[in-house]
């Protein structure tokens, strides 16, 4: 007798929807993520671009246009590029820009973090000094510009008082040429240290203690620890405010302006405040775009030195 067998039916299929695994939940919540940021990333770029990337694009349309900003521009092509290097208050204005540059260098650079050294060993009172030496940061730079034309002025000012006591000057700090650029130095050099002072306490609080104890167990003295422990330790944070401090300085325009006008004699003229007497004084903007644009440049080639410097200390 024939055994009956049941037939085989196939199961049905389920309709309800599979749930996603773990790995697709962790993308579309990833892509999410993405997308938000995107979105309160685009109005930064625009903000950025309209205000930082336009402009400089705007002034490398300029430099090749004869435009009062008013009528319609005239392109001339490089014929404002050929004027600016046949006008000799060019080379006047770098020469005194790199003098003004090498000079902070000399005198700027290092007084931020020799302060600050001798700061760092400060236990009492630490918090009034760094007060002291942060002020003049948020003082309005023209206040305190005009503050030191001031001290500077050869017949009441204090510096000549000050000297006059043991028996010297009384000298002209602006209107000599010999020590006007000097005296420019002096006074951006006691503005804009209080910054670099608190990051270079900042950067000396984060080195270690031991690599101090381990060097005067060595018989290291007090310059040897600075050189062999506290600079080598401190050198990306000093490479940065190199860099700041070189792009501050090869753009300096107040401090001129106000001081001097870029006198006397042109001895204080600088590559910004040519490009103000471009624009503003002779109405050429072309001119001051094309000066604007190669100074662009510079600054270019200067961080990507930085970079490529950078780039090196840390494969070091």
């Amino acid at each position: 007798m024939a055994l009956l067998t049941p037939s085989r039916r196939p199961a049905a299929v389920s309709k309800e929807p599979v749930p996603p695994t773990l790995p697709q939940r962790r993308r579309g919540t990833g892509a999410r993520k993405q997308l938000t940021a995107w979105l309160f990333l685009v109005p930064a770029l625009l903000v950025f671009g309209l205000f930082a990337w336009w402009p400089i694009v705007r002034s490398l349309l300029i430099s090749f246009q004869k435009t009062n900003l008013v009528e319609p521009a005239v392109w001339v092509g490089l014929d404002n590029f050929r004027t600016l290097f046949d006008d000799p208050l060019l080379g006047t204005a770098v020469g005194n820009t790199l003098f003004f540059v090498g000079l902070g260098l000399l005198i700027g650079f290092p007084a931020p973090l020799v302060l600050a050294a001798i700061m760092s060993t400060v236990r009492r009172g630490a918090g009034v000094y760094r007060f002291l030496v942060y002020l003049p940061v948020v003082i309005p730079p023209v206040v305190a510009i005009l503050l030191w034309k001031w001290f500077y002025d050869p017949g009441s000012g204090l510096f000549n008082n000050v000297l006059g006591k043991v028996g010297l000057g009384p000298y002209s700090w602006l209107e000599s040429s010999d020590s006007a650029m000097l005296s420019l130095v002096l006074e951006a050099t006691w503005a804009g240290m209080g910054g670099a002072v608190l990051i270079y306490l900042a950067a000396m609080v984060g080195i270690p203690g031991e690599l101090y104890e381990a060097a005067e167990v060595d018989g290291a003295g007090i310059w040897r620890r600075i050189w062999h422990v506290m600079l080598p330790q401190l050198r990306s944070v000093i490479g940065l405010l190199l860099l700041v401090q070189l792009i501050n300085t090869v753009q300096v325009f107040t401090e001129p302006y106000v001081f001097t006008g870029g006198g006397p004699e042109n001895s204080t003229l600088t590559v910004l405040l040519l490009i103000f007497r471009y624009a503003f004084q002779d109405g050429e903007y072309g001119q001051a775009a094309a000066l604007s644009f190669l100074m662009v440049l510079t600054l270019a080639l200067l961080s990507a030195v930085y970079l490529r410097a950078t780039r090196s200390w840390s494969t070091s």
